[in-house]
């Protein structure tokens, strides 16, 4: 399925709802006038996986200890390199409280796309929580978003939009300036989160068993994003690990607002189907300098 030629190279954008003027979300040369379909959604997601290098993983305890938790001390002591000793508390405590059976938990974890078929790459360490639970049974659920490099030019202007139709509120919005005060607390989320994309992938974990070539070029691969995890490789003398991919059988999608966004799911053979050619061929907002998150006046956007 061939990608629009309007949507190469442009940021996500779409139309107002209700057939009013075509709004673009963000600054571009030109714009969508309309809401991305959920291929050309698959794509941007397939961008995101390619360039991001953390994701949420979401598992389950299981109700009863299974195997995977049935050696809490198996750690205890290990041996660096070097044969000095690792004791048990520079390591995680697993002594499991009660009562987490059926319980999720999600945390961060490193994720690379190393394979051509939207299935992310996961460096799994036997020892962490995410791949205990997957071994005990549960499903994965791994948690995206993109998160641009640069800051936009310009913030949404959400007070303007409100006060532009109330004649004696109007006036310009400053919520679009940063805080230049010397002992500003610097934003650490400078642009609108629920403006850009993120999309959850549901599946199961599956080992690989590569052989020493396949070995290799997965190592390449990950610690090209993951310069330190060249420590916990397999192989490696801390902590056991193995080469893992989510298999991705659902994908729900958030694109942003929903009056100029794709929200719902995508079709996993649409996933599964984009091609390195396609998800290389576009940019998403934030990727290069001086975007705005908002193209438009503030009386088109309500």
């Amino acid at each position: 399925m061939k990608l629009l030629p309007l949507f190469t190279g442009l940021s996500c954008a779409t139309v107002a709802a209700g057939g009013q003027v075509p709004l673009s979300l963000f600054s571009n040369d030109q714009a969508v006038t309309r809401i991305p379909s959920s291929y050309e959604s698959a794509v941007m997601g397939r961008r995101i996986l390619a360039l991001s290098k953390l994701g949420d993983l979401a598992t389950v305890f299981p109700h009863s200890h299974s195997h995977s938790y049935e050696h809490e001390h198996e750690y205890e002591h290990v041996h660096a390199e070097d044969g000095a000793d690792v004791s048990a508390h520079h390591l995680p405590a697993h002594h499991r409280p009660t009562g987490l059976g059926g319980v999720p938990i999600s945390l961060v974890d490193y994720v690379a796309d190393c394979e051509d078929e939207g299935n992310p790459t996961l460096l799994a360490i036997k020892i962490a929580t995410a791949f205990r639970n997957a071994d005990a049974g549960s499903n994965i659920t791994l948690s995206m978003r993109w998160a641009p490099p640069y800051p936009p030019a310009k913030r949404i202007s959400f007070l303007s939009r409100i006060t532009a139709h109330i004649p004696f509120l109007g006036g310009a919005s400053h919520y679009h300036e940063y805080n230049q005060a010397p002992d500003a607390t610097p934003d650490p989320v400078p642009y609108s989160a629920a403006n850009l994309p993120r999309f959850a992938l549901m599946g199961y974990l599956e080992r690989i068993h590569p052989n020493p070539v396949q070995s290799a070029r997965l190592a390449a691969c990950f610690t090209a994003k993951h310069r330190d995890a060249k420590w916990w490789l397999p192989g490696n003398v801390i902590h056991e690990s193995e080469w893992a991919r989510l298999v991705v059988t659902q994908v729900f999608w958030v694109g942003g607002f929903g009056d100029r966004a794709f929200i719902g799911w995508i079709p996993v053979d649409e996933w599964k189907s984009v091609t390195k050619e396609e998800w290389s061929s576009i940019k998403l907002p934030g990727e290069e300098k001086d975007w705005s998150e908002w193209s438009v006046n503030p009386v088109d956007e309500l």
